[in-house]
């Protein structure tokens, strides 16, 4: 079980929020995402922010989110213009 202590010391490594709950409420988001269960305009509503702004977060923390399918972005990167 991830004691709460554990889960403060992950939650205080996220630079873009003060807020306690924002910061984990952001965790929350990123996890969902990545498991493609929310959609980017449903994670940034939960923020309570634009969608660009959540992908600029997003994109300065390394994380490059697609809309795309795996093997959709795997084409669109052999795709030359």
């Amino acid at each position: 079980m991830v004691s709460s202590q554990m889960l403060s010391h992950i939650s205080n490594k996220v630079p873009y929020f003060k807020n306690e709950e924002k910061k984990r409420a952001f965790l929350e988001v990123i996890g969902a995402l990545v498991l493609r269960i929310i959609s980017l305009r449903k994670g940034a509503e939960i923020l309570d922010m634009e969608e660009q702004v959540l992908l600029k977060i997003l994109d300065d923390l390394g994380y490059s989110f697609s809309y795309l399918e795996d093997e959709d972005v795997v084409r669109e990167r052999e795709w030359k213009v």
